[in-house]
């Protein structure tokens, strides 16, 4: 649970980084989307052609945002940039917006780096950013929804893979990745994560219990 006073904390600095932030950072990334070929005429492209670049732009963010947040994990940029985005140890869908300024850059750059390359109508990138902010507010907002995508499509991560990053110390963490988890399966970095859910199982012991006795055993 998190008090009243912290999450007016979250909402005064949303406004502070998407009004000096966010809105600037928009303006000067337009020249660049019109360069590389996004246009807003009409008719609107085929719904393949949409479809075809949401995923694609998905496969490639999680690529570059599981680096780049992976990066941040490293001690000195925890410390001086990630830390702000972790004061939240049980985050809540604003909490997913909640970052360093140099963060916001940083990674933005993972969510933008999809359009810029292949230069879509505004449209899909309109839809492509909704379904962005969707997803991270979803993956912050702390409920493991029945009806979850993660229920669903097993690569999913959401609430509950992404509440697990959060709740453990910077170095021990893992599952790095946004949307998907194949970027954590991969490079092993979801380890904690799948011996917790197996651990879990058929128990009746705590989540709290369990995640703490895991990381004394890790140590």
């Amino acid at each position: 649970m998190n008090t009243q006073a912290a999450q007016e904390k979250c909402i005064t600095r949303l406004l502070l980084y998407h009004t000096c932030v966010n809105l600037p950072l928009m303006v000067l990334a337009y020249p660049a989307f019109k360069w590389m070929g996004m246009t807003s005429k009409l008719p609107l492209p085929s719904w393949k052609v949409v479809t075809f670049q949401i995923i694609s732009f998905f496969i490639l963010e999680d690529f570059v945002f599981y680096w780049g947040h992976r990066l941040l994990h490293t001690k000195w940029l925890y410390q001086h940039v990630h830390c702000v985005h972790h004061e939240y140890a049980t985050p809540f869908g604003l909490t997913s917006e909640y970052a360093h300024p140099a963060e916001i850059f940083f990674l933005g750059f993972a969510t933008a780096v999809g359009p810029l390359v292949a230069g879509p109508h505004l449209f899909t990138l309109w839809l492509w950013m909704i379904l962005r902010v969707l997803e991270t507010v979803e993956a912050h907002c702390g409920y493991d929804f029945p009806w979850s995508l993660s229920k669903i499509f097993p690569l999913y991560g959401g609430a509950d893979f992404h509440d697990y990053h959060h709740r453990l110390l910077y170095t021990k963490s893992g599952n790095y990745s946004s949307t998907f988890t194949y970027m954590d399966w991969i490079f092993g970095t979801d380890k904690g994560y799948r011996k917790l859910k197996s651990l879990k199982q058929g128990t009746e012991v705590s989540e709290e219990f369990l995640v703490r006795n895991l990381l004394e055993t890790e140590d």
